[in-house]
């Protein structure tokens, strides 16, 4: 397969699984051949794990400080 139809295919697999599935546990993207694209997939999983982790600690602080007035239960 051709470079550009393994971004047609990327494609058509983000549309079916959604961006973030797509990236995090669809594929690796082993036969993409392309340093931008891995490097760029790369980096946009660290930024998403650091958001992830960011909100996740954010909300413990929430919950272990007891602040749940605004909170409906």
């Amino acid at each position: 397969m051709s470079l550009l139809e393994d971004f047609a295919d990327l494609r058509s697999r983000m549309n079916q699984e959604g961006f973030h599935y797509c990236f995090k546990h669809y594929s690796n993207f082993n036969e993409i051949e392309d340093q931008e694209f891995h490097k760029l997939r790369k980096d946009y999983l660290s930024a998403a794990e650091k958001l992830e982790k960011y909100i996740f600690d954010k909300a413990e602080e929430y919950y272990m400080g007891g602040d749940f007035e605004d909170e409906e239960f």
